[in-house]
C-alpha cells in the first residue's frame, strides 16, 4: 500500500464520519440556535431547557436517517474489507 492509498481510504473515511454524523449534528445546531433564540427572547437562560428540545431532535434525526446511516457504514466497511483482501494477492 502506497501513501496516496492511504490517504485516499483516510478521505474516504473521513468523509463516511462526516455523511453519517452530519444530520445529527446539522439538527443539533439547528435546535440549539432555536432554543437560544427562544431562552434570549424570554429571559429563561437555564441549561436544562435546552437539553431536551435537542435530545428529543436526536433522536428524531436518528430514526428517520439511521437506516441509511448505517448503510452507508456498511458500504464503507465493505469497500475497505474488499481492499484489504485484495492488498494479500
Amino acid at each position: 500500500m502506497t501513501s496516496a492509498m492511504a490517504l485516499d481510504w483516510f478521505r474516504q473515511m473521513l468523509w463516511a464520519a462526516v455523511l453519517t454524523a452530519g444530520p445529527a449534528v446539522f439538527t443539533v445546531v439547528i435546535v440549539g440556535l432555536l432554543v437560544a433564540i427562544i431562552q434570549a427572547a424570554t429571559q429563561v437562560n437555564d441549561q436544562a431547557v435546552a437539553f431536551g428540545p435537542k435530545a428529543i431532535a436526536v433522536i428524531a434525526a436518528l430514526s428517520v436517517g439511521g437506516p441509511w446511516m448505517i448503510q452507508q457504514v456498511a458500504e464503507f466497511t465493505t469497500r475497505a474489507i474488499s481492499a484489504m483482501a485484495g492488498l494479500t494477492q
